[in-house]
């Protein structure tokens, strides 16, 4: 093992060590993004001298993808991924980026995090979110009818012209973002890319979406690598077949765990723990007797293998079933149903956590930086195998972080900064040596803006540091906002007096009220004590006619201090409703509304250019480099600087 990062040769030096003659392998689902950039892996074990063998693989047994997020006459379409409409796209086959671009959603929540009020934006700009949260630089392709079957069974030439376009857009991208001198190089380089894939696309109708990915492995790794690379190259679908002749692999070892009687209540135990707290599923979620590994079945589709004592269900999209004659106890026996029931061809893939260790038994994953989030997952699950007695030799992962954004200093090219990268940058062309010395610099500022906007609670303060670091048109705006502002002052003022005097007139009436139900009560006794049934006197009849007179005069003044109320409401509704304050509420608000865009723009900016940057740094699309530095020095670069790690499983 490593002690900590180092370089690419002494990785592999060290694991001349660790893992002697175990082949590498490069397992991906898309050809057309970072899996190319593991050429520069081939190419150093032969700078070392090693006679290892490096094995490039298309995962071709999970599906194109699950979800469109479009209604579309066109069977497979490419779509942005965004927090709205396509919140739920998922495209693991077809995946394409431009020069800088990244799968980063710009989440609704690190918008709100930045202090943008979204529900107001969405009431006020229908349809902007969509936009505003959509990952720059990036499309993936998706089929938008429901098709179970895998990338091993899927037609290439149903999904080619989609991937075709979604290329082209990418690549047309990519030469727009870079300015060459003679561009005719790397034009020349762009149109052989596309040559070459449809001419292997086109040499095999019958071919599958597979077959094509595992075809273009060679060309790809040596387009990016700008010289021939020696691989191998292999699909799960051949490496994961099972039936009697494969059976005794040691890529099926894991699955004997779950298959033996003696250790699968134990195996079944370590995996439901090993995957506590995350989003996936425990196996009793996928019913009874579940084992965490998908029986491909030709023509039929991909489904959970769930053990039983006489028999197993296998859930494909139409079940399969299979039935024993007694309880099934070893992997032989499994095969040997299976390829019965279900013929030769058939393939036992391990899901996320358990593809992993399946694998590892005899190769060596290559694993960029940020690949395969199941990786801690299952470390976990493996440790805790060894701690119950039942640990597995495991080969460890050759971890493998390039930072390709850092390399750009080797190259003498110009970049056209997108619009999402000029207000951070402050420059709408840059070298790209400074683009390599200034990028990180400006990640580290764009997260300080998003803290500094998160703050702006309210709008007159937003406004204000709009003034303050945009400048231009927003020193007019704010000034014009701190004028409304005090008008708006004023008529809340004259409001506020409005309702004060309202207040005072109110309390005078309260009193009033009570001094004419004294009075009345008074007068009431006066009544029984000196006028009913006796003779009143002259003084009698006078002081009853006072009470009367007094009650009369405040029944007066209240109906006169009413009159004055409903005066004050009207004065202040005249205020509040009037021309100019409707005029003054109405520009506030949309002033303010224009702010909250900027604010959503400012932090859409910054997220891409930090949390993005950052992605492209580490997984950028490897037919970036022949386009950006036709000479091989940006490639060359990359792999030079790249720090790596063995990581073991166990």
């Amino acid at each position: 093992m490593t002690d900590g990062p180092c370089s690419l040769h002494e990785a592999l030096r060290a694991l001349e060590r660790s893992s002697p003659g175990a082949p590498l392998l490069a397992l991906g689902q898309t050809v057309f993004w970072d899996e190319p950039m593991k050429a520069g892996v081939a190419l150093a074990l032969k700078e070392i001298g090693s006679t290892r063998r490096f094995v490039a693989g298309a995962h071709d047994t999970d599906y194109f993808a699950k979800h469109g997020g479009s209604v579309s006459r066109e069977r497979y379409v490419a779509l942005g991924h965004n927090d709205t409409t396509t919140r739920d796209l998922w495209s693991a086959a077809g995946e394409f980026s431009r020069l800088l671009g990244s799968e980063t959603v710009v989440t609704r929540e690190a918008l709100m995090a930045a202090g943008v009020r979204v529900r107001t934006i969405a009431q006020n700009r229908p349809g902007l979110l969509d936009e505003a949260t959509e990952a720059w630089g990036w499309r993936g392709v998706v089929g938008t009818v429901e098709d179970h079957r895998v990338a091993a069974e899927l037609p290439v030439g149903l999904v080619w012209p989609a991937l075709e376009r979604t290329l082209l857009w990418a690549i047309q991208g990519t030469l727009e973002t870079v300015h060459h001198e003679d561009p005719s190089r790397a034009e020349e380089l762009a149109d052989r890319l596309v040559r070459e894939a449809c001419e292997i696309a086109e040499a095999d109708p019958r071919q599958t979406l597979g077959q094509f990915y595992r075809r273009l492995l060679p060309m790809l790794y040596a387009f990016a690598a700008g010289r021939p690379v020696e691989i191998d190259t292999t699909a799960t679908s051949e490496l994961l077949r099972f039936n009697r002749s494969t059976c005794g692999q040691a890529r099926f070892d894991l699955l004997r765990l779950f298959v033996d009687p003696r250790t699968r209540a134990r195996a079944e135990r370590a995996y439901d723990r090993a995957i506590e707290g995350s989003e996936l599923y425990a196996l009793a979620r996928f019913g009874t007797g579940a084992i965490p590994f998908d029986l491909v079945i030709p023509g039929v589709g991909r489904g959970t293998i769930r053990l039983g004592n006489r028999g197993a269900v296998i859930q494909t999209p139409k079940p399969a079933f299979l039935s024993f004659p007694r309880r099934i106890g070893s992997v032989e026996e499994l095969a040997e149903a299976i390829e019965n029931k279900f013929g030769p061809d058939c393939v036992l893939v391990g899901k996320a956590v358990a593809l992993i260790g399946q694998l590892a038994r005899e190769f060596v994953f290559v694993f960029h930086r940020g690949a395969s989030g199941y990786v801690s997952r299952s470390k976990a699950f493996h440790r805790l195998l060894a701690d119950d007695g039942l640990g597995l030799d495991l080969h460890p992962l050759l971890r493998v972080e390039f930072n390709a954004l850092d390399a750009l200093d080797a190259c003498c090219s110009w970049i056209r900064l997108p619009e999402p990268f000029r207000r951070p940058f402050g420059a709408c062309e840059i070298c790209s040596k400074s683009f390599a010395q200034r990028w990180r610099e400006v990640a580290r500022e764009q997260r300080a803006l998003l803290a500094q906007l998160a703050g702006l609670r309210r709008p007159i303060d937003l406004i204000r540091f709009l003034d303050e670091e945009a400048g231009g048109a927003w020193r007019a705006i704010a000034r014009e906002y701190e004028s409304l502002h005090a008008k708006a002052a004023e008529i809340r003022r004259a409001i506020d007096a409005e309702r004060a005097e309202r207040r005072r007139l109110y309390e005078l009436i309260r009193q009033l009220r009570l001094h004419r139900v004294e009075t009345e009560r008074r007068m009431g006794e006066h009544f029984r004590e000196c006028i009913y049934g006796r003779k009143p006197t002259a003084e009698d009849a006078e002081t009853r006619r006072a009470f009367a007179a007094d009650i009369q005069r405040t029944i007066a003044e209240i109906d006169r201090l009413k009159a004055e109320a409903r005066a004050s409401r009207e004065r202040q509704e005249a205020a509040a409703r009037g021309s100019e304050a409707i005029a003054t509420h109405e520009r506030r608000r949309s002033i303010e509304l224009e702010a909250e865009l900027m604010r959503l723009s400012m932090a859409r900016e910054a997220i891409l250019c930090s949390s993005g940057l950052e992605k492209a740094n580490h997984r950028p699309s490897a037919w970036w480099f022949p386009l950006v530095c036709p000479d091989g020095a940006w490639f060359r670069r990359t792999v030079e600087t790249a720090r790596c790690e063995l990581e073991p499983l166990t």
